[in-house]
């Protein structure tokens, strides 16, 4: 889906390892919500509270969840889960353009 309709948007930007990565909540009539956000190149680390499924809208990128070894490469038009409650390692060479949905 390109578009998001009947969604509210919170203004402010959450902004993450000073300014080079960068997201938008998005929140949905049922209370759901996704982030739409930039990512510049740099090596990062996030937490999960909720399941994730992350999706590459632009660029390519570099993810390891954790506990295990392998690095996966995926691009533009791809996308990766993330459990709940766990953390992932993300290498980023050009900039990317992603939506994280929050699963229950």
């Amino acid at each position: 889906m390109s578009e998001f309709n009947n969604v509210a948007v919170t203004r402010e930007a959450n902004i993450y390892f000073d300014g080079k990565v960068t997201s938008r909540k998005v929140t949905f009539a049922d209370g759901s919500f996704k982030t739409l956000g930039i990512m510049m190149p740099g090596d990062y680390t996030f937490g999960t509270e909720k399941a994730e499924l992350m999706e590459i809208l632009a660029g390519d990128l570099s993810y390891c969840l954790k506990g295990e070894s392998q690095w996966h490469s995926i691009k533009s038009g791809e996308s990766f889960h993330v459990p709940a409650n766990s953390s992932f390692d993300i290498k980023i060479t050009e900039l990317v353009d992603y939506c994280c949905s929050y699963l229950n």
